[in-house]
Parts: C-alpha cells; sequence; structure tokens
C-alpha cells in the first residue's frame, strides 16, 4: 500500500539523527555564533577613535548585551523547550545579522547600544551554546553527554581562536565596518545547521534523568530555586561572566595602554580560544571522573592565581600570550560541569531553561565586568582595580561552589 506523503513525513521526522551529526552540527553552531562576539573587543579603539567616544561608551554597548544576552536566555530556553529549538536559532540569527549589519552605522551612542547592546545581546540568547547544550541535553544518550557538553564549550572556544586575528586582518585590511559586514554574513551557515537540533518538548532522552510528568514551567521554576545547590552553582556562575567578558572587551586596550603592538591583544584572544578547546574538553572529560564542585572550585581559584601572576609581572607579548594560554585552559571549562550539574539534578526536560537562568547570573557578572571595566578605567586611568576584584570574585566561586550536593532532587513518587 502507498505510503502518503503526510506519513512518510512523520516518519522521517521522527527517524532519529545519529549522535556525531547532532555533535557535529552544534559543535558548528557554537564557533560561528562565539565568533564575532569574541572578537568584539577589537573594535574598541577604532569605534572611539573615529568618533571620538570615551571608552565607557562602548563599554557600556557591550555590558548592555551581556546583560540582555543573560536575561534573554531562560526565555530562549523556555521557547525552546516548549515549541521548539529551530525556530529559535532562526529568529537569534537574524537578529544577530541585523545587529552587525547596524553596528556599521552606529555613529551615536545609543546606535551602539541599540545595535551592539540591546539587538546582538538577544540575539546571542537565541543561538549561541547555551541552546546547543540544551539541545544536546534532550537529543543524547547519557553516555554522550558530558563530552559532548565539553566538544560544545571547546567549540565555542575554537570560534574565539579564529576570529580575533581575522577581526583584526579584517580591520587592517578593509576597515572595521566591513570586518562587521564579513562576520554578519558569516553567521547565515547556522540557520541550515539548526535543522539537525531539532527539539519539541522532549523529556528526558534515552537512559536520562526522568522528569516529573505534566511539570510546567512554573512549577520547575520553583522546584530549581527552592534547591540549594542550584542556587549556589547559579551564584558561583556570576564570577565566569565577570572574568570573561571584562578579559575579552578590555584585554586588547589593556594591553595596548602598556605599549605593545595591536596584533599582540588580538593573539592573546586567539591563544585563549585556542587553549579552551583542550581546557573544555578536558573539563568534559574529568566531569565524568570527579565530583564536579570540586572541579568548580578548583577552576575558579586557578584562575585567581593566574590572574595575580600575569598582573604583577613585566608587560611583553610573551607574557600576555602566556597569559593567554594559562587563561584559556580554564575560560569556559566551568561550562561542562556547570551544565551537567543542571541535567543531574532537574533532568532534561527544562534543561535549557534552568542552565539559561545560570547563565543569567553569568551574564549579570558580564555586565558588571564590561562596565565597570570602562568607568572605573575612565575614572582612575588604569584597569588595576577590576584586575583585583576579578582575582577576589574567584576565590569567592571556589569557596561557594563546595557545597553543592551533586544528586537529583528529591521528588515525591506517584502513588
Amino acid at each position: 500500500m502507498a505510503t502518503s506523503p503526510s506519513t512518510a513525513g512523520t516518519a522521517a521526522a521522527k527517524r532519529p539523527i545519529a549522535p556525531e551529526i547532532i555533535i557535529l552540527a552544534g559543535c558548528l553552531i557554537a564557533l560561528i555564533s562565539f565568533g564575532p562576539r569574541a572578537a568584539s573587543g577589537l573594535f574598541l579603539l577604532p569605534m572611539s577613535t573615529d568618533y571620538g567616544w570615551s571608552r565607557e561608551v562602548f563599554s557600556l554597548a557591550l555590558a548592555i548585551q551581556n546583560l540582555l544576552w543573560g536575561i534573554g536566555s531562560p526565555f530562549a530556553g523556555a521557547i525552546a523547550d516548549r515549541f521548539g529549538i529551530v525556530r529559535v536559532f532562526f529568529a537569534g540569527t537574524i537578529l544577530y545579522v541585523l545587529g552587525l549589519v547596524l553596528m556599521t552605522q552606529a555613529s551615536t551612542p545609543g546606535m551602539l547600544n541599540l545595535s551592539a547592546g540591546v539587538m546582538i545581546g538577544f540575539a546571542l540568547s537565541g543561538c549561541s551554546f547555551n541552546l546547543v547544550l540544551g539541545a544536546f541535553g534532550k537529543l543524547l544518550p547519557d553516555r554522550w553527554k558530558p563530552m559532548a557538553f565539553g566538544a560544545g564549550t571547546a567549540a565555542g572556544s575554537f570560534g574565539q581562536f579564529l576570529f580575533p586575528p581575522l577581526g583584526h586582518l579584517f580591520i587592517e585590511s578593509f576597515g572595521w565596518q566591513t570586518a562587521l559586514l564579513i562576520f554578519a554574513g558569516s553567521l547565515l551557515p547556522i540557520l541550515p545547521l539548526s535543522m539537525a537540533l531539532a527539539t519539541r518538548g522532549q523529556g528526558a532522552s534515552a537512559g536520562g534523568t526522568a522528569s516529573v510528568p505534566g511539570q510546567s514551567v512554573r512549577q520547575a521554576l520553583m522546584e530549581a530555586f527552592r534547591h540549594p545547590s542550584y542556587v549556589l552553582l547559579v551564584v558561583g556562575f556570576f564570577t565566569c561572566g565577570f572574568q570573561l567578558a571584562f578579559v575579552t572587551v578590555h584585554l586588547p586596550a589593556y594591553l595596548a595602554d602598556l605599549g605593545l603592538a595591536a596584533w599582540v591583544g588580538g593573539w592573546t584572544l586567539a591563544a585563549i580560544g585556542l587553549a579552551n578547546v583542550v581546557g573544555s574538553l578536558t573539563s568534559g572529560y574529568l566531569s565524568t571522573r570527579m565530583p564536579k564542585r570540586w572541579l568548580l572550585s578548583l577552576i575558579y581559584l586557578a584562575r585567581s592565581v593566574v590572574t595575580v601572576a600575569f598582573i604583577m609581572l613585566p608587560a611583553s607579548p610573551a607574557s600576555a600570550i602566556t597569559f593567554g594560554v594559562l587563561t584559556g585552559l580554564l575560560w569556559l571549562s566551568t561550562v561542562p560541569p556547570t551544565s551537567a550539574l543542571v541535567l543531574l539534578m532537574f533532568g532534561s526536560r527544562y534543561m535549557a531553561m534552568l542552565y539559561g537562568f545560570a547563565f543569567f547570573s553569568h551574564q549579570v557578572g558580564g555586565f558588571l565586568g564590561v562596565w565597570l571595566g570602562g568607568v572605573l578605567y575612565e575614572s582612575y586611568g588604569s584597569y588595576t582595580i577590576v584586575w583585583w576584584l576579578s582575582v577576589a570574585l574567584g576565590v569567592a566561586s571556589a569557596v561557594i561552589n563546595l557545597p553543592i550536593k551533586e544528586r537529583a532532587v528529591a521528588r515525591a513518587q506517584p502513588a
């Protein structure tokens, strides 16, 4: 008997996609979406010079971007959990492209805040690695998940390795406006790649931690924020955002202030991205071999030690790139254990949303790291205070993560 087109389409839609294809597509999306954002610090000096802005102007726009990326992430995750991830990726990618295009015409602080801040901030919440990790949690078998979380994070890091040197080359060769347009065009492959991550309201994947049948979004949020270990995880993630955003935006300018050539900043950011490929994959592996809270605590403490050494030693290209390598090993290595803990505590049904709230804390930290970097630089003529604040926050998060209990949330069993 002939099969109707609708029946064939349904069968095709239900046909599982190989885990390798899911991971490859997710990693490419993470790489592409994270790249332009990781190179944003390269545009601080040329845009500020052309328009006569203080560094506080550019810093505020990027701070808004970080904050709205965080605010939008739980909502993007909830929409993806409810209606499927492909629609969210399409909307986020198109908004990202438009934001970069409008940024080329941002001759006033207000236009810069709208394009680089509001548009790109909300766009990132809908097309970056936070949603990729949520899709991995839903679509992959348990044995694939820890390493997939590491691979997705590492792919974003490779975008950080690839895009800053290219961005520096494009700015030097064509000007910063053309560089932004090239970055905008580079985002378009996300649209077809997202089809491999199609989800719509899946619960736990094969072998995954079961979620409560019929649990509403409100019930899931109440359950999460009444769970002390989740709250500690969210609070500790604040530091990660503060440190990463400050370095991403202000490090090239900081190195230029010390008399180093512009290429040093670009290659230091690239070194961070390349080393983080190793760091994220290693973190994903270690997340299956040791307590995740210990791993997080060690990462935060090590960041503080590396930062102290960097700001105390004489500035040189060698010290800057060495800092990039060491920081890169610790850069997004917090993400695999953090996402794995969210999955372990609550299952995969609302993982994108609950990880989104943790990421919101991360981005509030990012907002303050970028904004305070600009404000305190304009007030004191240096970044010294922000560097030491970053060190103190790293030590605090190392302590905060230790009491986390690594087990699923206790739930009443149905009769």
